[in-house]
């Protein structure tokens, strides 16, 4: 019998552990598919590749929903009520420019989509007619509740959400009080769409787990925010500009690729290499380089990029690992003007639109999930009185 596939067994003489679960089937589903040797992608039967170049966010997010495209007519309804649920409700907003400036903007993100279920209609309630609605909802929220944080700690005034546009257009309105350009917008869409789903990831997994229980969406996109705050799993791309921003510090003397020599035989992690399923380039990351080095000499920042390929070539020379998604995001992002810190927090934007068709996938053939955990405790200890101990 093949090691993690075992069926009637006693707990106690279970003789694997699958450390991270690696190599488990734990579910089936529609929504994504990824060839770690091929390096390829595919979101509902459709290549990465196809949708970056033909899609938008918002129809990868109907993709997710309902594993297939939306003819004009759907694709027009989504639209209208993603605008129509852009809008924060007042105590929201109030905890939102309220809160510490200081705070980690992952924090108050979890914080303010848990507290947008005490403002649904449907109260949040467990039933597959609801869900997409309730999917909607979030997924219109996420980028007002990014924005407004983002101007609040900096003593500016919030930004109301427009009444038109794409995701991506309005985010950058709301986030900067001007309407963003088309290759602005261009860019932003295209980041939407790279980080919408990547399979049973830790926040896709416990987006599933709390869904299992029947317990709400709005539990289950909060639990996966906990879960892609962690530095293990979001987070690698604002790592990636933390160092690219170290080297600019002294941009004369710096070298990148002396400074990843450096790093490697100091043995520390260089983030945003390698994958635990990509054995090859992140078929994402060959999008966003592209794009990073067009926009790089459109913004005057072609050191950035160029330290990247340096940092790129002597990690491929030196240990064989390609980059992932996060490196070449990073000076996307920055490119455009998104703090460092708001990284995950635009990962979320997008990634909820997975999570969310997660959801609906796992509700749909539902059971809850209970793995069972080898006991390496002792057993049969007496007693002692705790004036004994």
């Amino acid at each position: 019998m093949s090691e993690g596939i075992h069926t009637g067994f006693d707990e106690q003489q279970y003789p694997y552990i699958n450390k991270g679960l690696e190599g488990i089937i734990a579910f089936s589903t529609t929504k994504s598919f990824i060839d770690g040797q091929k390096g390829e992608l595919i979101y509902s039967g459709y290549l990465i590749d196809i949708l970056a170049e033909n899609a938008t966010f918002e129809e990868v997010c109907f993709l997710l929903w309902n594993d297939r495209l939306p003819n004009s007519k759907e694709l027009e309804s989504l639209k209208k009520l993603l605008v129509e649920h852009r809008s924060l409700p007042q105590p929201v907003l109030d905890y939102i420019q309220g809160t510490d400036k200081t705070a980690e903007p992952m924090a108050v993100l979890r914080t303010a989509v848990s507290m947008l279920a005490d403002f649904d209609d449907t109260h949040g309630k467990f039933d597959d007619t609801l869900f997409e609605g309730q999917a909607i909802d979030i997924t219109a929220k996420i980028p007002t509740i990014i924005a407004a944080f983002d101007r609040a700690r900096k003593g500016k005034d919030f930004v109301a959400p427009l009444e038109e546009g794409s995701t991506a257009f309005n985010f950058l309105y709301m986030l900067n009080d001007e309407k963003p350009g088309t290759q602005a917008e261009k860019t932003m869409d295209l980041c939407l769409i790279l980080h919408a789903e990547h399979g049973m990831n830790a926040s896709t997994f416990t987006a599933r787990t709390i869904c299992a229980t029947q317990s709400d969406m709005y539990s289950a996109i909060t639990g996966a925010i906990g879960a892609l705050k962690g530095p293990l799993h979001g987070g690698a791309n604002t790592a990636v500009m933390n160092t690219l921003l170290e080297l600019d510090k002294d941009p004369d003397t710096a070298d990148a690729v002396e400074f990843t020599k450096r790093k490697l035989a100091n043995k520390e992690k260089l983030s945003g290499f390698g994958h635990r399923v990509y054995k090859t380039f992140d078929p994402r990351a060959r999008l966003l380089q592209n794009m990073s080095k067009d926009l790089s000499e459109e913004t005057g920042h072609e050191q950035l990029y160029e330290w990247s390929m340096d940092m790129l070539n002597t990690m491929k020379e030196e240990k064989n690992i390609d980059p992932n998604v996060d490196f070449f995001s990073a000076t996307v992002y920055y490119s455009i003007g998104i703090e460092p810190d708001l990284y995950t927090c635009i990962f979320t934007m997008s990634r909820v639109s997975g999570w969310t068709g997660h959801f609906m996938e796992q509700a749909a053939n539902n059971r809850l999930i209970r793995p069972r955990a080898l006991y390496v405790g002792e057993k049969g200890l007496e007693w002692t009185s705790v004036e004994k101990r």
